[in-house]
């Protein structure tokens, strides 16, 4: 299977809806953020391993959490687990040049990794990412309130400092235990919230 074909599948399956996110697919090769080893692999459908017992996400994964985010032009986002950087570059793609994500990573081996492979688009130097080697759990205030949060590892309940630092009619997306939840920011503290059923994820490490 080709990119294109694994990109045609998604779409088909319904996975990929939003014409700007299946751009950013086309657009963010899925190779280029895997280890030299696995690369022949990289249009399965399929979590890999990216080493430190990490994974890249499953497209379909990637994909569904992305249509669930809605992100717009010039949004700030903060991403828990920058792993491969492969969703980082994805939102980056679509946030564009008045946007910001700011990614954090507790591992620094994957940092630099990830560091690498944004750095083959330019999102780095032009300052539309930033990479953050910090206890993802934490959030990070100082660029604090966020307009959308997204997390690639599960927790066993959202931590109230994300919460915390979403703004007002902001969206968290994020893995909870075997489910994708989304809540949305109402008010200071109310929050409405939607849950999906039947993933799997590696776990939010909580230091």
């Amino acid at each position: 299977m080709d990119y294109e074909e694994l990109i045609e599948s998604l779409i088909k399956e319904g996975y990929l809806k939003t014409p700007l996110i299946i751009e950013a697919f086309r657009k963010i090769d899925r190779k280029n953020f895997l280890p030299e080893e696995l690369k022949e692999r990289a249009y399965e459908n399929t979590a890999l391993p990216i080493g430190n017992k990490q994974t890249i996400s499953q497209p379909l994964v990637a994909a569904f959490m992305l249509e669930l985010l809605e992100l717009k032009s010039g949004e700030k986002v903060l991403e828990i687990g920058t792993g491969s950087g492969w969703n980082t570059a994805l939102m980056a793609k679509l946030v564009g040049e008045s946007g910001k994500i700011f990614s954090i990573e507790r591992i620094e081996e994957l940092h630099q990794f990830a560091k690498a492979n944004l750095l083959k688009y330019g999102f780095l130097e032009r300052g539309v990412t930033r990479l953050l080697v910090a206890d993802g759990s934490k959030g990070f205030n100082d660029a604090a309130p966020y307009d959308k949060i997204i997390a690639a590892a599960a927790a066993e309940e959202i931590p109230g400092v994300w919460k915390e630092q979403l703004k007002i009619g902001g969206r968290i997306v994020a893995p909870v235990k075997n489910s994708i939840v989304v809540l949305d920011k109402i008010s200071v503290d109310k929050f409405e919230r939607k849950e999906y059923f039947g993933f799997s994820f590696v776990p939010l490490v909580v230091s």
